[in-house]
């Protein structure tokens, strides 16, 4: 729950921003001279990316954190079977074993988004955030019955 407060606090202020960013675009361009209007429009492009990037990423959230509660329904989620250390992160050693395994389940089972959603969580465990990105949409695209190249 802490996550979803944090996340939609962090929208809030970027909407914010973005809407202050662009009201600062409109007045360069009403200015009306060629360089204020370049650089309005230039100001502009800034809040489009952002909403744009801000967007992809809360339908990313969303659609992962129902795939999240379709496998926990199942009881397919997987188990935190990891190794701490006393300050409580992830002892490498172990989530590398893990991820092994997990690995290994997604080579067996290609097309289960179930093992896909499960290599994700390994490899965010194994510290790799872009591999554990790009599972995650693996496992969204077949869940949803689209085919990605992989």
């Amino acid at each position: 729950m802490r996550a979803k407060i944090t996340y939609a606090v962090t929208a809030a202020v970027l909407v914010v921003y973005f809407v202050l960013v662009g009201s600062r675009g409109v007045l360069l361009i009403q200015h009306g001279t060629l360089l204020t209007v370049t650089f309005g429009v230039a100001v502009l492009i800034l809040p489009v990316i952002g909403v744009w990037f801000l967007w992809q990423n809360t339908r990313f959230v969303r659609r992962a954190n129902r795939l999240a509660a379709e496998l926990e329904a199942e009881g397919g989620l997987p188990v935190d079977e990891l190794k701490r250390t006393p300050s409580g992160r992830i002892d490498r050693d172990s989530a590398d074993e893990v991820f092994s395994r997990r690995k290994a389940e997604t080579e067996d089972t290609p097309d289960d988004w179930r093992c896909w959603f499960r290599l994700a969580v390994a490899y965010h465990d194994a510290r790799d955030t872009p591999r554990a990105r790009k599972a995650m949409q693996r496992a969204i695209a077949l869940h949803e019955g689209r085919a990605l190249s992989a």
